[in-house]
Parts: C-alpha cells; sequence; structure tokens
C-alpha cells in the first residue's frame, strides 16, 4: 500500500504502528491519502475510525465511489482481489490473521456497526499510540473477530435516517467550522431533522453520540497539528474548537491514552 503526501518535509508523518501476537498481526494506518492494491493473502478485520470516501473495486473488476461510515467494521477474505484509492483517506485499524485459519464469511464487507467493536478497537488503538508493549492484543483480536460473527451487509438506510448523503455534509460541516462551538441543535438543522431525532439516528450509524464523534474530530485535527512542530499547543487547542491546552489534554488522555505532548514525541 502506498499512501502519497502532499505535507512538506518539515511536517511529521504518522507512522504505521504494529503488534504481533500469536497468530495476528494488528496495523493502526494514519489518515492520509492512499492508492491501494492487491490479492489478500489473508483474511483482515478492519475498523474505520474516521469516515472514508473514495473508488474501490473488492472482490469485483467493476471501480464505483464508496463511502465508508466512521466507527465501522469490515471485512475482506483471504484472496479477495481489492482495489482501493482515497484523496484524504482516514485513520484505519487492521486485524489480520495470519496463519491458515479462515475467518469468518465468504464476501467482504464494509460498514457495519457494532458498540463493542467500537469499544474495543478505541482501546486497541490507545495501546498502539501509546507503544508499551503489555497488552492482551491476542485476546482483543480473537474478541474482534467475534464480533464480526454477525456480520452482515448493512441495510438501506430507511427514510428520515442518517443517510451517506446528510453524514458526508455533517462531516464537511463539522470540518468547516471545527474551531469554533457547535451545537447537536445546528446538526440537526442542517440536515433537516428534529433534535431528538437526530440524536437518536446518528448514534445509530456511527456507534457515538453527535457530541462525542465531534470530539472524535476534533482530536483528530489535534494529531495532524501536532506533526508541524512549529505549532504551539494552545494555539492548537484554539484551531480545534477545545476551550483550552488543559481541555485538549484531558481529551487526549481520556480517547487516547497519552497528553498531546507525549503524541508529538512518538
Amino acid at each position: 500500500m502506498t499512501r502519497p503526501t502532499s505535507l512538506p518535509p518539515s511536517i511529521l508523518l504518522e507512522p504505521v504502528r504494529r503488534a504481533e501476537a500469536g497468530s495476528w498481526l494488528i496495523e493502526l494506518l494514519p489518515g492520509a491519502a492512499y492508492q491501494a492494491r492487491y490479492i489478500a493473502p489473508q483474511a483482515s478485520i478492519g475498523f474505520a475510525f474516521d469516515g472514508q470516501r473514495g473508488l474501490h473495486a473488492i472482490g469485483s473488476d467493476r471501480i464505483r465511489p464508496f463511502e465508508a461510515t466512521a466507527n465501522a467494521l469490515a471485512f475482506i477474505p483471504r484472496g479477495c482481489d481489492v482495489f482501493s484509492t482515497s484523496p484524504r483517506g482516514g485513520e484505519y485499524l487492521r486485524v489480520i490473521r495470519t496463519d491458515d485459519t479462515p475467518l469468518v464469511g465468504d464476501g467482504p464487507f464494509n460498514n457495519l456497526i457494532d458498540p463493542q467493536a467500537i469499544a474495543l478497537a478505541q482501546r486497541m488503538r490507545a495501546a498502539l499510540l501509546r507503544g508499551t508493549g503489555a497488552e492482551d492484543w491476542e485476546d482483543w483480536a480473537q474478541t474482534l473477530a467475534q464480533r464480526i460473527q454477525r456480520a452482515a451487509k448493512p441495510l438501506p438506510s430507511p427514510t428520515g435516517s442518517m443517510t451517506a448523503k446528510r453524514l458526508r455534509l455533517l462531516d464537511e460541516f463539522i470540518d468547516a467550522g471545527l474551531e469554533g462551538p457547535l451545537s447537536v441543535r445546528s446538526m440537526a438543522q442542517l440536515v433537516g431533522l428534529s433534535e431528538g431525532f437526530f440524536i437518536r439516528a446518528f448514534k445509530q450509524a456511527v456507534g457515538r453520540s453527535p457530541h462525542s464523534y465531534l470530539i472524535d474530530r476534533r482530536l483528530a485535527r489535534a494529531r495532524n497539528l501536532l506533526r508541524n512542530p512549529a505549532q504551539h499547543l494552545p494555539d492548537i487547542a484554539l484551531a480545534c474548537g477545545f476551550a483550552s491546552q488543559a481541555h485538549m489534554a484531558t481529551a487526549f488522555r481520556q480517547r487516547l491514552g497519552l497528553s498531546p505532548s507525549d503524541m508529538r514525541k512518538r
């Protein structure tokens, strides 16, 4: 997989972080533009922390647009022909079975929302970012595999729910106003839903509340800005909509398990 970038040399790129345990390889791919084409040598489970958009052909020679929902599981069976490209990408956890034991399912899928898988993927990401090494990787990978036992291709979204178009509109709205106070009411009004219905529909589609998702987006931008050593932490906090550097640091520790300063060092 190649991940081209247009960032100037002075801005550091996040590395691919890896852990190996038994018959499992766990990788955390940073959010960046990418283009990949391969035949999967082993089955793999994916988890998209961010919404992603681009073109792909998975198990088919037909290239078509795709939209990956944030906080959603994906599955690629062994031997599947994969082509995928995205001008922006998104942070992605990949869990690969490295022996010949097959994982569940004969066909690929994505956009599966599972609350337990979301919590587990968040824990695995935090452990990879900390890089301590003393973690229950094998148990975590096996548990994530068990979560896809219930895998099924998502049904079409019912009328009035969080469709792909509405999720895309919300992401654009959040990215444009991330430095300021974004309210749930303004997000609901944007997609033409009542606030109560919007909160329920959003959580069903993304697996997290709108407020929690907004914190995730603020952290994602902060991590991107941390790559530039010329950016000061108080300025990063304000640019990402945090009330202060301390507020940002608290969110980092709660969600990622380390401080912004430690993140920058790593």
